[in-house]
Formats: C-alpha cells, structure tokens, sequence
C-alpha cells in the first residue's frame, strides 16, 4: 500500500519539463530538417507528437519511482496527471496526422521505435545516463524527420538518409560531450572514440552525398565538428562550465540542420 505525502511548494515545471539540455537539441534538430525541407500540416502534427512523446518520459519517470519507493507525493499525483495529458496529447496529434496522410508515413518511426522503448527502460530503472542510453535515445527521435519528411510529399528513399544526416551527428555529438566533461572534472578520457566517430559520421554522409542521397554542403559543419572535437579534447582547450558545453552543441546541431536544409534548396 502506497502513503500520499504532502510537499510544499511544488513547482510545475520541475514536473512537467526536462532539465535536459541536450535531450531538447536532439529533438529540435530531426524535426526542423523535417520541416524545412518538406512542410506540411500534417508533418507539423508528428513533430507535435513527437514533443509531446518527449515531454512523456520526464514526469512518467517521477511517477514510476516515486510508486517503487511505496510513496505517493503531491509531484507524484502531478506527474501521474501529466502522464495522462501528454499520452491524450499524442494521440490526438498522431492520429490527426494519419487523417490528412496515410500510415506509410510512421514507418521510420515504427523502426525507431525498438530504440525509444530501450531507452525508456533505461530512464525507468535510473540508468538513463549510461552510454547506451544516451547513444540510441538520440537515433531514435531523429527519425521523426524521415516522417515528417514522408508526410510532406517524399518517396522512402528520399526520406530516411534524413534520419542518416541526423544519427551521423548526434553519436559523434554524444561521444564528444561525455569525454569532454570527464575532462572538465579532471578523469582521464580517450579522445578517440569521439575522433572515429566523428570521421565515421563524415564518411556516411559523404557517402549518401556521392550516391545522390543527400547534399555536399552539410560536410562543411561536419569537418567543423570533427575540429571542434579535435581541439575540445586536447590540452589546448579552455576550460567552459558543463551548460555552455551544452548549449554549444545545440548551435553545433541548429548549424547541421541549416546546412542540410540549404543543401537540399540549392542542390549542392
């Protein structure tokens, strides 16, 4: 049996919103690709959904541990009505986008989704912060630019080298921020995991780019994340706080999606 427990002064948005940084760059970056290279309303209800999906994870966490501790705190009944909005949220605007488009559309999120619920049971059981986690969450939200891209008007194969765009920057995005911060608390860290990651994410998407899949001009920031890395991650580097860190890499994210999407406009 659960006891409700009262307490003072609970603030809203510590229930309702994330604190994470990084996890609002991850979801902005697929769907402004999305977006800006194939609008239409019902791409606007998936990149709805998939805010209100995000938006899930945080106060259905609170519930679920609250509930694990036997405790049932006032935050506990506010995550727990949360829950229930964001899950009614989602529907509504999934299902509002299948009324104007057709179910072929969430195909690239059916299979990203083997990925999204991994990462829930990691956010469930408080090892949201392990390397695994923090590498497929990101894969995962950024096939919503494949879908919005499909609802826009886009054949398969156009679509999903969006989704290859969006993971080639994000695991090298992830690698960097993880070894960057054991720096910056003074561990011991190899660099080159993030390295190879990042040469990988170039040579994907020169590859897409060479088969006709996706535009050249995106390289650009790449090579200047593959820079960034190079520097962030050796002796030379000047120490920042773990926020500006983090806000730098949503810029790093905004600069890929501009690039690509502008690649796309211009055919180059």
């Amino acid at each position: 049996m659960t006891s409700t427990t009262t307490t003072p002064q609970i603030k809203l948005k510590t229930v309702a919103l994330p604190a994470e940084h990084g996890g609002w760059g991850f979801l902005l970056e697929p769907i402004l690709l999305g977006l800006l290279v194939a609008p239409s309303w019902a791409g606007l209800l998936i990149s709805l959904g998939m805010f209100a999906m995000f938006l899930t994870r945080h106060p259905l966490k609170m519930a679920v541990n609250d509930r694990k501790r036997g405790r049932r705190y006032v935050r506990t009944i506010l995550a727990e009505r949360f829950v229930m909005v964001y899950s009614a949220a989602i529907l509504v605007f999934l299902a509002g986008a299948l009324l104007l488009t057709d179910l072929a559309v969430f195909l690239p999120l059916a299979l990203a989704l083997p990925l999204m619920v991994i990462q829930l049971y990691y956010d469930l059981t408080n090892r949201s912060r392990s390397v695994l986690p923090e590498l497929i969450g990101p894969v995962g939200l950024a096939a919503a630019s494949s879908s919005i891209a499909l609802a826009g008007g886009w054949a398969l194969a156009e679509a999903l080298p969006l989704w290859g765009i969006i993971a080639a920057r994000a695991v090298p995005s992830v690698l960097y921020v993880r070894a960057r911060l054991r720096l910056e608390h003074g561990k011991p860290v190899s660099a080159w995991p993030s390295l190879a990651a990042h040469l990988l994410g170039i040579a994907s998407v020169a590859l897409l780019a060479a088969l006709g899949d996706a535009p050249w001009l995106p390289i650009i920031v790449f090579v200047l994340l593959l820079g960034r890395a190079v520097l962030g991650l050796s002796s030379r580097r000047k120490s920042v706080a773990p926020k500006v860190i983090g806000f730098r890499e949503i810029a790093y994210g905004l600069l890929v999606v501009a690039s690509t999407a502008a690649g796309y406009a211009v055919g180059i």
